[in-house]
Formats: C-alpha cells, sequence, structure tokens
C-alpha cells in the first residue's frame, strides 16, 4: 500500500471516529463554502481531550475537498512569539482562499490581541481562520463592530449520552460494557478512546475503573515494548516537556538514543513537532503516574537526569533560546506546589526580554519611580550608568516602548558610592563580609530591581520572565559565590524562595519602602547539586545560607504548635516540610548538616516514645494512621483504626497534647 493510500485510511478513520458535533461541523461547512454571512474566524474552545483537535482535523479536511490550500500551525511551539506565528503563517498573507489552522491556542494565548488587531488583518483575500484553545476568547471579538459579524466563538461540550454510545460502538465495545465507559469517560472522547481500548471483561462482570484504570489504558496502548531501553526512553518522554535526541541521549546513551528515538516517531500517541516528540496530556499524566507507582526510584533517577540534561541545554543555549530551555526546565517541577505557585512554566505571551537601549534609560527611571518612589529611582540611576549590560527591559512585541526592567548586578566588591546610593547593596555587603566573604576569583549576584508599575511584583508574564532570566544567569554565571534577590513583596514570594533555596538575610528601608533580601550560598551547594534536589523535592534550607545561629528555645509554643501540626500535615510532601518553622528550634541542633534530617528524626523519636501506657497506645496509633502511614482524611483514618469518629478525634487531640510536651521536654 504507498503512503497515499494509508494516509487516506487513517483520515478515513479519523472521520468515522468523530462523532456528533454538528453544530460545530455546521459553522465550518458554511465558512468552506464561501457563504456570503459565514464568519471568517471561527474559535473552538473547551477543556483537554474534549474534540478541539478532531474538529480542526475536521476544517482540514473539508478545505482539502474544497480545493483550498491548508496552513496547520501548533501553538505549543511558537513561544508566544509573534514572529514565530508570521513565519508558520506566511503562505496565509498571500495565498487567496487559503484555510489556516491553529491549534493549542491556548499556549500561546498571550497572542490574542496581536493576532486580532494586527496579524490577521494581513491575510489574504478569502482566507479563513480556525482556532482551538482551551481558553475562551475574550470580549473584544464581540465587542469590536468591525469583527463581531465575522467571528464565531464554539465551546466544544461533552458528548451526550448517545453520541457517547455512538463513539464506543464505533470502537467495538460491547453493547453490555458501554453504559459503565460511558459514566467514567463524562464525555470526554479521549476518555472513551482510551476506555475502550482497555480489554473487556468477563461475561457477566461489571466493568468499573479502578485506580490503575489509565494505568491499564497505557498499558493497552502501548503494548509489549521491543526493550527495557524502549521503556526507558517512553520515561523520559512522560517527564520532559519535549523530548530531542540530545535529552534522549543524556538519559539512555548514544547507542539506545540511535535505536530508540526512531520508534519513538512512529508511536501513534506522540506527536513529532518542530520542538520535539510530544506526548498527548493524558498519555503523559498515566505514563508518569504508571512510573511513579512502579518503581519510585527511577522516576526519582528519570527526572534527576533530565533536570542536569536541561542545565546543560541552558548553558548551551544561544541567547535567543535560552529562556525557552529554562522553561523547559521548570516543566520537571509544574506538580511541585499549590495554586498559588508563584511561577508558570509556560510559554511567555508576547512580551518580549531584551537588553537596555540607550533611549530606553528615561523610561526606566519613569518606572522605577513609578513603582518603588524617588529613593529606588536614584539607586535605579546608579546601577544604569555603573552596570548597563546588567538590565533587562521588558517590552509588548510590536512596541518599543518599556513596560518593565530589572537588573542582575555583579560585584567582587561595591565601590563607597554603590553603597552610599544603595542601601540594599550595603546590607547585602555588609552581610557577605560578615557570613560568607567572598574569596579571589568569586563574586557576588543580585537580582536588584524587578519592577512593572501597577502590577509590579505579583506573579504575570513579566515576572516570568525575570525568573527566567534570573535561573538563566544562575546556571549560566562563572564563578558566582553567592546570589541575592530583592522583593519589595516579600510575604508572598517568601514560601516560594524557601522551596527553591533563597532564605531571608535583610530587610531594609529605601526612602520609606521595605526591601527583603533572600540570598543563597553556591559554595554550600553548587548549581550541579541544585538542580539534582531541586528536581526531587528535597532543597536543604540550610543549603542556601546559613541558618540563624543559637537554638530556638525563643519560639513561642503557639507557634511551636502550630509549626508542629504543619510539619505533620507536611509529612509527605517534601518541599513544604522543608519550609518548616521548627527548623528554627530547639529540634535542631545549630550547625546541622542536614536540618531536615534532623527534625524528622526528632519527630519521629517522639512519636516512638508515646506508647508508656494504653492511652499512649491510642496516641500513637491516631498519630501515625492520620499523619505518618499514608495521607488520609481524618475519617478514613478512624475507619482504619477501627474507633467511631468521636473517639478518634478525642484520641487525636490527645496524641497532639503528648506529642508537643514530649517535643517542649527536649529544650
Amino acid at each position: 500500500m504507498g503512503v497515499t493510500g494509508l494516509a487516506a485510511r487513517v483520515a478515513a478513520a479519523r472521520a468515522g471516529a468523530l462523532v456528533g458535533r454538528e453544530p460545530e461541523r455546521a459553522v465550518l461547512d458554511r465558512m468552506l463554502s464561501g457563504a456570503a454571512d459565514a464568519p471568517v474566524v471561527a474559535y473552538l474552545h473547551g477543556p483537554g481531550g474534549i474534540g478541539k483537535s478532531a474538529l480542526v482535523r475536521y476544517a482540514a479536511a473539508q478545505a482539502e475537498l474544497a480545493g483550498r490550500r491548508v496552513v496547520h500551525v501548533d501553538a505549543r511551539f511558537l513561544d508566544a512569539d509573534p514572529r514565530r506565528l508570521e513565519e508558520a503563517a506566511a503562505l496565509a498573507c498571500v495565498e487567496p482562499g487559503t484555510v489556516l489552522l491553529i491549534d493549542t491556542f491556548e499556549h500561546s494565548q498571550g497572542l490574542e490581541p496581536w493576532l486580532r488587531d494586527t496579524f490577521l488583518l494581513r491575510l489574504a483575500d478569502g482566507a479563513l481562520v480556525v482556532l482551538a484553545s482551551r481558553v475562551a476568547p475574550d470580549a473584544e471579538w464581540s465587542v469590536d463592530p468591525g469583527w463581531a459579524p465575522l467571528f464565531a466563538a464554539l465551546a466544544v461540550r461533552p458528548l451526550d449520552a448517545a453520541q457517547s454510545d455512538a463513539l464506543l460502538a464505533a470502537r467495538g465495545v460491547p453493547a453490555e460494557q458501554r453504559g459503565a465507559f460511558v459514566a467514567f469517560a463524562g464525555g470526554s472522547p479521549l476518555a472513551l478512546s482510551l476506555a475502550a481500548s482497555v480489554p473487556a471483561a468477563a461475561p457477566g462482570a461489571p466493568w468499573e475503573p479502578t485506580g490503575d484504570v489509565l494505568t491499564t489504558l497505557v498499558e493497552r496502548l502501548v503494548g509489549d515494548l521491543p526493550s527495557s531501553a524502549h521503556r526507558r526512553a517512553l520515561e523520559v518522554v512522560a517527564q520532559a516537556h519535549v523530548t530531542r535526541e540530545p535529552l534522549l541521549r543524556a538519559v539512555l546513551g548514544e547507542e539506545d538514543t540511535a535505536t530508540v528515538f526512531p520508534w519513538l516517531r512512529q508511536l501513534p500517541y506522540l506527536e513529532a513537532t518542530p520542538e520535539g516528540l510530544h506526548p498527548h496530556d493524558a498519555v503523559r499524566a498515566t505514563l508518569e503516574a504508571d512510573l511513579r507507582w512502579r518503581d519510585p526510584e527511577r522516576y526519582d533517577d528519570v527526572r534527576v537526569r533530565i533536570s542536569v540534561a536541561g542545565l546543560r541545554a541552558v548553558r548551551a543555549a544561544a541567547e535567543d533560546d535560552v529562556l525557552m530551555r529554562v522553561a523547559e526546565w521548570m516543566f520537571l517541577f509544574r506538580h511541585q506546589g499549590g495554586s498559588d505557585d508563584r511561577y508558570e512554566w509556560r510559554a511567555h505571551p508576547q512580551v518580549e526580554d531584551t537588553p537596555l537601549r540607550p533611549g530606553d534609560v528615561p523610561d526606566v527611571l519613569r518606572l522605577a519611580e513609578a513603582a518603588e518612589g524617588p529613593a529606588s529611582a536614584a539607586a535605579v540611576a546608579h546601577w544604569v550608568r555603573r552596570q548597563p549590560a546588567a538590565f533587562r527591559v521588558y517590552r509588548y512585541a510590536g512596541s518599543a516602548a518599556p513596560v518593565a526592567f530589572m537588573a542582575i548586578l555583579r560585584l567582587t566588591a561595591p565601590l563607597p558610592e554603590d553603597c552610599a546610593v544603595d542601601p540594599v547593596v550595603a546590607a547585602v555587603w555588609e552581610h557577605v563580609e560578615a557570613t560568607a566573604p567572598v574569596g579571589p576569583g568569586e563574586h557576588l549576584g543580585i537580582r536588584r530591581f524587578a519592577t512593572q508599575p501597577g502590577w509590579h511584583q505579583r506573579p504575570s508574564p513579566v515576572m516570568d520572565l525575570v525568573s527566567r532570566r534570573t535561573i538563566a544567569e544562575e546556571m549560566r554565571a562563572r564563578g558566582r559565590a553567592v546570589t541575592f534577590t530583592v522583593f519589595e513583596d516579600g510575604e508572598r514570594w517568601r514560601r516560594y524562595l524557601a522551596e527553591t533555596g533563597l532564605l531571608e538575610v535583610a530587610a531594609v528601608d529605601v526612602g520609606g519602602r521595605r526591601q527583603h533580601v533572600f540570598g543563597r550560598d553556591w559554595r554550600r551547594q553548587p548549581v550541579e547539586q541544585w538542580v539534582e534536589s531541586r528536581v526531587r523535592a528535597a532543597v536543604v534550607p540550610g543549603a542556601g545560607w546559613a541558618l540563624p545561629d543559637g537554638p530556638g528555645d525563643a519560639l513561642p509554643r503557639a507557634e511551636f504548635e502550630a509549626g508542629l501540626l504543619d510539619a505533620l500535615r507536611t509529612w509527605h510532601t517534601p518541599r513544604e516540610f522543608a519550609t518548616s518553622v521548627l527548623l528554627r528550634s530547639h529540634l535542631v541542633p545549630p550547625g546541622s548538616a542536614d536540618p531536615v534530617a534532623a527534625l524528622r528524626g526528632a519527630i519521629t523519636a517522639a512519636l516512638d516514645a508515646l506508647p508508656v501506657d494504653p492511652a499512649g497506645v491510642k496516641a500513637h496509633e491516631a498519630l501515625i494512621a492520620t499523619y505518618i502511614a499514608v495521607p488520609r482524611t481524618h475519617k478514613a483514618a478512624a475507619r482504619r483504626l477501627g474507633v467511631p469518629y468521636g473517639t478518634y478525634r478525642r484520641h487525636l487531640a490527645l496524641a497532639r497534647e503528648r506529642l508537643v510536651e514530649r517535643l517542649l521536654q527536649q529544650r
């Protein structure tokens, strides 16, 4: 069979799997027919796995049948860069009647205003556009009287029960099994398709999803693997943002990579994109969960190897690519932390990170004064003269006007006028001289400003780029002994910074505004070690900077009790446990090589000492069942202990009280 014949069979199979979606298809058909009242832009939106890409493929097939040229753009790999989109979609600007398809647009959502107001206006006569995104379109499309009649927002919703049943029937699922599958999938075409891959249950046996269902589904998708090297390659694909040959070589070695990379490119659940191999979200999540459950040690080992390879990629990257390489490295940490994460690993929107230009200086000084006042602006003016190359300026694509800026200063020793003009640098140098002086051939780095009036240091696309630039600088710097970062909004960032190994070392008044300085000593934990420990979620606070000297006996009882409860609650989440307030208590001896291990040991020893009487046994069992054995709800812990919930609560309250007393007795 020829390639053309195979392509036709694949297209036919995909078309046959598209069920429902009559309203969306009707709009696309009207557009492609050239109807005078049809929209020019169709915007498909809905959650992942809901079938947006299937509709994009439908539009492509219908366009080709109509004799139109088709340009397909995957927005995941645009890095939200307008220039990349212009490049990828160039044909649509010169070829009349072209159909431009932009899938996964949520990865470049920041381009939406520019796309609407600038780029689409350049398209050739008769060109049509189909966008697919997890994010709904902004209101401007409908508010703008020019765009409103030319735009159609198409919300792609879950399939109903009849449509779900039809999809399963098309996949050959027996009628008696479909009801359970439909209930499990909730109308998601992806989940239905994956469920359809599960082996049929025994006759008369109901099909019910279990905790291992997704793993089973992926095993059915993957099937028997040719070798352990092929399995390891899939483990890399599941963890990395995109997989390229250099990454596989770093993890698997030259010989195995030459064997498995061509095989990976042929897998039906991996997409070969210009940036590398990219698995479907659901497949990625399941492969990752399977390895974490099956072999936790190898799970950690794969992540460490990818992290180290990421460091090398950042160091080797050209200037234009370095921030993207950092973002790929940050992808490893997408599940660490909660909804209040301070950092977004995804592609930055249409904000450009550029060097300081001579004409930027007046704007930079204006931004500094607007955000932090005249004293800070005076410090900026000083450092612009002293180290202009330290500054990065941020502007929206297509605009020359700066909207924000930052600076990473490099100092072997400050001049007297540096300390006189900038009290933050004076405080930093005083701290370094007192605790960890810079030696010959060494220097310190200070991320001194991160200024964006109006939004300032709250999480934002600009702060994402500032963070990436800072990480890139730390990874690429040579001879850096210590590093500092400065935030006016220290409270917002303190926990995030502690989790990455940066501890607050000073708070400085600058023109009546408090600036918080966070630092780490790279001589205590070099970057190469940091990228390993960071990916294991085990950054030890003491590795970043010396902890305060002396025992923590002064820790108030209420704070001690709250800290103990937090430590128990985060026992199974190392990143959060590693920021415990009890690391400043008497439970951690001064100068401890591993403060986190010392704290865990002290709590474990106190727990083991509880069962000295029947009440103590019950207290010990309640604490172990609730916090130490496995993370669980209180009601589940009560069921495990076989006691009524009210009795369990009394045992747990007694247990906490006894544990607090035993630990306080160690002062």
